[in-house]
């Protein structure tokens, strides 16, 4: 996800609660994982564009 768009996050939450539903548990808790890992990463990288400073190639 390149940018926070609240949309596309409701839609991957609704996704989520559909597998609960359907009881893959252990896909859900996947799924969530992913997601909170890209909005980290998101908001790991707008904190350097804000700062200037370019990522190190060894930062992940």
């Amino acid at each position: 996800m390149s940018s926070l768009d609240a949309h596309q996050v409701a839609k991957r939450i609704d996704t989520v609660l559909d597998i609960l539903v359907a009881g893959d548990y252990h896909s859900a808790i996947n799924n969530l994982e992913i997601l909170k890992a890209e909005l980290l990463a998101q908001i790991a990288d707008q904190q350097n564009t804000q700062t200037g400073q370019p990522k190190s190639p060894w930062e992940i």
